[in-house]
């Protein structure tokens, strides 16, 4: 019992330590009662000293105006107020061996009101040195920790991106092209430029004083009263600086009832929370609960307290978005969602680890699902999106639908998530660790997923333009309108990645089909015209030479004037917009038409320039011909007025 009371009395206070080592050589060690007598002597008289150090201050607190306290003194008044705490402590430890009850008791009336006072000084401390942290402050080092910097996708100009199906459709789609071509490709920092993400959230000098409160407490068994203060200070300073990125707190019916218009801004707010709010928010306050409390039960604890309820709140909107009803112009803001959560998913089961987080943990990977699920339900509903679309209104001109605009920038702008998408359809892009899967090209002999998914948007696209095309009453145009589109769609997979994932065979075909609907094209407009330039008919009998009805041939001559005129008129008004295009098209009616006017006009000229008024049938040379030629296809009401005047 002796060396019991001695080995504790020695870390109690080093004055016991030499009771022994004072007694004579060769004397028998003095009996318990001795001892313990000696020790309760000394053990009131720390007793005595601790309890002055601790009621001084409860006096001086409660005499004083200005709300002093103990660690705001100096940090010499701290570590005095400290060691009386730890004497106190010592001495319930001694106690509890001597059994001594009144000195016991006085010693727990002491620690209680110690700790009454560390809980209210580690209050203090908390709400005095926990502030918000500047979300441009916060943005920046985000920035610099990670080089975060994104560059522009490869789109038309938001001019161009006119959409048919419906207004939705074309303001969220040049909201997306206009972020995207804002900005040009940034330099990115080197890698040694990065700077550690994880933050002072209070000064290092007074994160050492609660580690020392706590410490205290803890000891003292007051762990819960100390992780509540610690929690109910600095979980609304960890919400105000979610708030400070732009996160807004939202029920998931109040998600439901805001306009995809504002949820966008929000999505982007919530991204931008996410990111710096894990790498850099929750990171940090997880390695202060670590510097302040140490033991690591306690730190899952607290850390579990603060930082649970404003981490779920995110996950909600993450759901709300996710089960929100499916649109074509949701999915980029919905890859974007999957993306970050993604990305994310290893730091979150890093920070909120232990058995406190795991319901956070596995939030996380629920909602991840759920955004996984929305966008393939997603891009499948664009297909729909396309197929429905039943406008009745031709395009004027047989220009370039603004469907096919839209679908075409749509597609080409799925493949900055080209390998989520592939992943999503469940091929594996993962080559970081070695095993990506080799065969997702399409020069392999079965298609991957993603892009069977695709080419079957492209045939829904090529079937509604089909029927589009029956909405002309002129044939001729129906299949101009056609080769427009599928020229649009050709020139837009033409050195991308559609083509690397749709394969050269299906450019070749579609290049084919161009050439197709442009011989439609001229069969339709031009086979009549050309008729009025045969030989059948015009000869009566005999020779060649004089064997020609000059009623035929006139009538013939007004025929093609008048068709010609008829075309003119019409097709200056219709559009090829591709210059390249226009220019072959214009030739290939050239190199069939001139052609047969010359010589039909160099066997019948003759016979009708002797008549009277023979102008009014050989109105036109094959060079004038070939200039009103170039005015086809230029979509000008202009050009049509300009044959009038000249007809006169």
């Amino acid at each position: 019992m002796t060396d019991d009371m001695l080995n504790i009395l020695s870390n109690f206070d080093d004055r016991f330590s030499g009771i022994n080592t004072m007694l004579p050589k060769n004397q028998e060690p003095v009996s318990a009662e001795v001892v313990s007598t000696e020790v309760a002597e000394e053990l009131n008289k720390a007793l005595d000293a601790a309890e002055g150090v601790i009621l001084e201050w409860e006096t001086v607190i409660s005499e004083a105006t200005s709300g002093a306290a103990i660690f705001d003194s100096s940090s010499d008044d701290g570590a005095k107020y400290l060691g009386a705490v730890d004497e106190v402590q010592n001495a319930l430890g001694l106690l509890s061996v001597s059994e001594s009850n009144t000195t016991e008791n006085r010693a727990q009336n002491v620690l209680q009101v110690a700790m009454a006072r560390l809980q209210e000084e580690f209050r203090h401390l908390l709400a005095t040195h926990s502030q918000s942290l500047d979300p441009e402050f916060l943005l920046d080092h985000f920035a610099c920790s990670f080089n975060s910097y994104t560059g522009g996708a490869d789109l038309e100009s938001k001019s161009s991106l006119e959409v048919s199906m419906s207004s939705n459709h074309q303001e969220a789609l040049e909201e997306v092209a206009s972020q995207s071509s804002v900005e040009e490709e940034e330099d990115v920092p080197e890698a040694e430029l990065q700077t550690d993400p994880i933050i002072d959230l209070i000064p290092p000098e007074v994160v050492k004083s609660l580690h020392e409160i706590a410490q205290r407490m803890v000891i003292a068994g007051y762990r819960r009263e100390c992780c509540q203060v610690y929690g109910s200070l600095r979980k609304p300073v960890l919400e105000e600086s979610l708030g400070g990125l732009g996160f807004e707190k939202l029920s998931i019916d109040e998600v439901q009832k805001t306009t995809w218009e504002v949820l966008e801004g929000r999505i982007k707010k919530w991204i931008q929370a996410m990111k710096a709010g894990v790498k850099i928010l929750f990171a940090s306050e997880r390695q202060l609960c670590e510097d302040i409390f140490e033991e690591s039960e306690l730190v899952e604890n607290c850390f579990a307290e603060l930082s649970r309820a404003p981490f779920i709140q995110l996950m909600n909107f993450g759901e709300a978005i996710a089960i929100s009803r499916r649109s074509p112009e949701k999915l980029f803001r919905l890859l974007d969602m999957y993306e970050t959560l993604r990305d994310l998913l290893a730091d979150i089961s890093v920070i909120f680890s232990g058995e406190s987080c795991a319901v956070v943990r596995e939030e996380a990977s629920g909602i991840l699902l759920r955004l996984a699920e929305a966008a393939r339900g997603t891009f499948t509903e664009f297909e729909n999106a396309i197929a429905k679309d039943t406008s009745k209104v031709p395009v004027p001109g047989g220009a370039v639908h603004p469907l096919t605009r839209y679908v075409m920038n749509y597609v080409r702008f799925l493949f900055d998530y080209v390998d989520t998408l592939k992943h999503l359809f469940g091929e594996n892009t993962d080559t970081r660790d070695g095993q990506g899967d080799d065969n997702t090209s399409p020069m392999h002999d079965g298609l991957s997923p993603f892009a069977v998914q695709t080419i079957a948007i492209m045939n829904v696209l090529q079937s509604n333009l089909d029927g589009k095309s029956k909405l002309y009453r002129d044939l001729a145009l129906g299949y101009l309108f056609l080769m427009n589109n599928v020229r649009y769609i050709v020139q837009k997979v033409d050195g991308s990645e559609v083509q690397a994932l749709l394969g050269d065979d299906w450019l070749r075909k579609h290049t084919r089909l161009i050439r197709r609907y442009a011989t439609d094209y001229q069969r339709s407009a031009w086979t009549k015209i050309l008729a009025c330039l045969k030989d059948e008919g015009i000869r009566t009998s005999g020779s060649f030479s004089n064997g020609v009805s000059k009623a035929v041939l006139k009538e013939r001559f007004k025929n093609f004037n008048a068709a010609f005129e008829d075309i003119h008129k019409a097709q200056s008004s219709w559009l090829v917009p591709d210059s390249q295009l226009r220019l072959e098209l214009r030739i290939s009616i050239a190199e069939n038409l001139l052609p047969a006017y010359r010589s039909f006009l160099g066997r019948y000229r003759t016979f009708l320039e002797s008549e009277r008024h023979s102008e009014k049938y050989i109105k036109y040379t094959p060079e004038d011909l070939e200039t009103y030629l170039n005015d086809l296809f230029e979509g000008r009401t202009a050009s049509s007025q300009r044959w009038r005047s000249s007809s006169n």
